[in-house]
């Protein structure tokens, strides 16, 4: 079902403030998906998915195979019957405070502050569709 990144409604926004690991797909330059498991965080008012990684990842490398426009990109959770999607254009940030205010959303979402580490980078994603069944 599709819905509005910026809008989901109430059941779909309690669904992406439950702790739950998501994946996180990314394309490979042959075009092929590459999977993997990620926190994430949501922000519908600013229509954002912030995950927090290291700038060695495969993951950081696809994106910025894609040049200065992104990646288009998907995230996703599931519990049982829910399930939850999240599509868009990723982008690497690397400013510190971005990063800084990604890494307080995700303690916030997983209850637990992430290690430092001086290689993290931000994958910022701009929304353009949400879909699932929360």
């Amino acid at each position: 079902m599709a819905l509005d990144p910026r809008d989901p409604g109430p059941a779909y926004l309690a669904f992406w403030r439950e702790r739950h690991v998501c994946t996180l797909t990314t394309p490979r330059p042959d075009g092929t998906p590459h999977v993997v498991p990620v926190g994430v965080t949501y922000d519908p008012t600013a229509g954002i998915a912030r995950v927090i990684t290291n700038k060695h990842s495969r993951k950081v490398a696809h994106i910025q195979a894609a040049g200065p426009s992104g990646a288009p990109v998907a995230v996703c959770q599931m519990a049982g019957k829910r399930w939850a999607t999240l599509e868009g254009r990723a982008v690497i940030r690397t400013e510190k405070e971005l990063i800084e205010d990604a890494e307080r959303r995700y303690a916030a979402r997983y209850e637990r502050t992430p290690s430092p580490n001086p290689d993290r980078v931000l994958i910022e994603i701009t929304l353009t569709r949400a879909l699932g069944r929360a």
